[in-house]
């Protein structure tokens, strides 16, 4: 018999703070190819099967997380963990999702010398590409189709502005996403004040 998974935003206490190490750690110990692969097993897990957090949280938490320094798939975990239990829950996310590569790359480290030039040890790293690559295909896919859904021209105007600026003309991302945040802004708060225009003329 199954046990029946509560949705929502859990209860603080020891037990959440063990279930949250314990989930940041297995994701990140199968994350396989780091960064948003992590994320989107983070999204599975943490959105649709434990439901802590909803699809738009997420999504800010992802634009954050790939906007400030450091690992992506650290900086979302940490923002997950300091959403649901503040600075002590950002702790133990962060720790969950450090110690699996630091204890690989520790074991690592040890025996690169025998791993150096393996012809096995090569192939399954060329092997895993592809799948990385369709997953954060796939990751991306999820964060972008509630765009096409409601319809939302100028996010999808902003997202093929900054694809061509990325791919094809070598723009600085950094450069890129200042100012396309301070666009969206801008964009955001004048149709807001439109809509409450709007309200005001019908009252």
């Amino acid at each position: 018999m199954k046990t029946e998974i509560k949705k929502g935003k859990p209860e603080v206490n020891v037990k959440f703070f063990l279930r949250l190490f314990w989930e940041t750690f297995t994701l990140s110990m199968s994350g396989f190819g780091g960064g948003f692969v992590i994320v989107s097993l983070m999204r599975k897990k943490m959105v649709a099967k434990l439901g802590w957090i909803d699809q738009d949280e997420m999504m800010d938490f992802v634009i954050i997380a790939q906007s400030a320094p450091g690992s992506a798939s650290v900086n979302v975990a940490m923002m997950v963990g300091y959403h649901l239990a503040r600075t002590p829950g950002a702790l133990v996310a962060t720790l969950g999702t450090v110690l699996p590569p630091m204890i690989i790359v520790s074991i690592i480290s040890v025996i690169y010398t025998m791993l150096q030039g393996n012809v096995w040890v090569d192939a399954a790293f060329l092997g895993m590409r592809p799948v990385v690559a369709a997953i954060v295909l796939q990751v991306s896919w999820k964060f972008f189709k509630p765009f096409l859904k409601v319809k939302a021209i100028p996010a999808v105007l902003l997202f093929i502005i900054s694809f061509v600026l990325l791919y094809i003309l070598k723009v600085s991302m950094i450069a890129l996403i200042l100012v396309m945040l301070a666009l969206s802004t801008t964009a955001n708060l004048l149709d807001m004040r439109r809509r409450k225009k709007r309200m005001e003329e019908d009252i």
